[in-house]
């Protein structure tokens, strides 16, 4: 009987012990949008448990996690964005994409996600809900003249911030789908592909570091859900 006894102790230790490891794993991590802005309240959600942690005002969370875990994270006005986790992992980034909505930045900013509005309020968006790209033959003809102050110069070069001199570069970066790319990019890309295109006209494009410094024109290519 004291046998028996002593193993069913160890049993019910054993359990308790797996059971207290299944969610020992503390992931941290940041939620930004446009690659740097941190977003405040955005909604972290643990799959397993369904356990949900709103970003901080720097956009960082932690999260107790299990070993096969997922996250899912939510903003409205921002695409969700499902998180796989590595048996490594401890630390993820995670870069959420402004919807081409009309309210999208509207809704970014009323429900405090972006702590300075500024940022968002210096982008200028054009979607397809906007105009029908369709009608354009290149990506040189829908950007000239859809945005004010933005031109094409003879080489091909996004000018949003004018010229700076002779012997400078004025064009602005170019960023498709998040990948940062060359004006080469455009003539390749066809608008019949694209979903929207977003300017950064002013300091905020200093998000993006130097190579943002004469604006930035950010691409975002139709995915197979889009319309």
């Amino acid at each position: 009987m004291t046998k028996l006894r002593s193993a069913f102790i160890a049993i019910l230790i054993i359990g308790s012990a797996l059971s207290a490891g299944a969610q020992d794993r503390l992931i941290q991590g940041l939620v930004t949008t446009f690659d740097s802005i941190p977003l405040i309240g955005a909604e972290v959600i643990v799959k397993s448990t369904k356990q949900v942690v709103p970003t901080d005002t720097l956009g960082r969370f932690s999260v107790l996690v299990d070993s096969k875990d997922r996250l899912k994270v939510t903003a409205k006005g921002f695409y969700t964005q499902n998180v796989k986790l590595e048996d490594k992992t401890k630390l993820v980034m995670i870069n959420l994409k402004l919807k081409p909505t009309e309210n999208a930045r509207e809704y970014a900013i009323g429900y405090g996600y972006v702590k300075d509005a500024e940022k968002l309020n210096a982008l200028a968006q054009l979607t397809r809900n906007d105009v029908d790209f369709s009608q354009y033959t290149n990506m040189y003809d829908l950007i000239r003249g859809r945005f004010a102050g933005v031109k094409v110069d003879a080489n091909g070069d996004i000018i949003i911030r004018g010229q700076n001199s002779i012997n400078l570069s004025s064009a602005a970066l170019i960023v498709v789908d998040g990948v940062p790319t060359d004006k080469a990019i455009l003539e390749a890309l066809s608008p019949t592909n694209v979903q929207s295109i977003n300017i950064i006209k002013d300091g905020s494009s200093a998000i993006y570091g130097s190579r943002g410094a004469n604006g930035v024109v950010i691409i975002e290519t139709r995915k197979g859900g889009d319309e």
